[in-house]
């Protein structure tokens, strides 16, 4: 990092610790503003990267129920965040559509958090991001693995 005194390395479980935390808690804000829990944003998420899917697909992804993503996906279509509509290519099957928050302050909030990131990238080397963004790759398959032995586990 440059023009600072290095950091002392924390324990490796504390990482993914704070970092998970501060993520839900943003993910909670912006969800308030939404009128939606960090869960039901972070599968608006899902849908709006990935594109549309069924609810059983949305299920696995999020490591869900199949009854907590129909509630899920039904407080998504109250607030007018996603629809079920008709899958093009088979048309006997129901997909879930991501819509775009017109709320302002929702923008607002996502240009902010992505100038202050780009401020935390900027410190780094290009070397230093390559290693941060390997560990954020394989943080985030051991977590999605994690998800889904629960999910298994939450089955049998």
């Amino acid at each position: 990092m440059a023009d600072s005194q290095p950091v002392q390395m924390p324990e490796p479980d504390r990482l993914g610790a704070e970092l998970s935390d501060a993520v839900v808690l943003f993910h909670e804000a912006i969800g308030s503003l939404m009128g939606l829990s960090a869960a039901d944003h972070k599968a608006l998420g899902i849908l709006g990267r990935e594109g549309p899917m069924s609810a059983g697909e949305l299920a696995e992804r999020t490591a869900l129920t199949a009854g907590a993503v129909t509630g899920l996906v039904d407080r998504l279509e109250r607030t007018g965040l996603a629809r079920r509509e008709r899958d093009p290519e088979d048309r006997r099957r129901l997909v879930v559509t991501a819509a775009r928050p017109d709320d302002p302050r929702v923008a607002e909030a996502f240009a902010s958090l992505g100038a202050a990131m780009a401020e935390v990238t900027a410190q780094f080397t290009p070397d230093q991001l390559v290693a941060i963004a390997e560990w954020v790759a394989l943080s985030s398959a051991a977590l999605r693995a994690q998800a889904a032995a629960i999910a298994a586990r939450r089955e049998t």
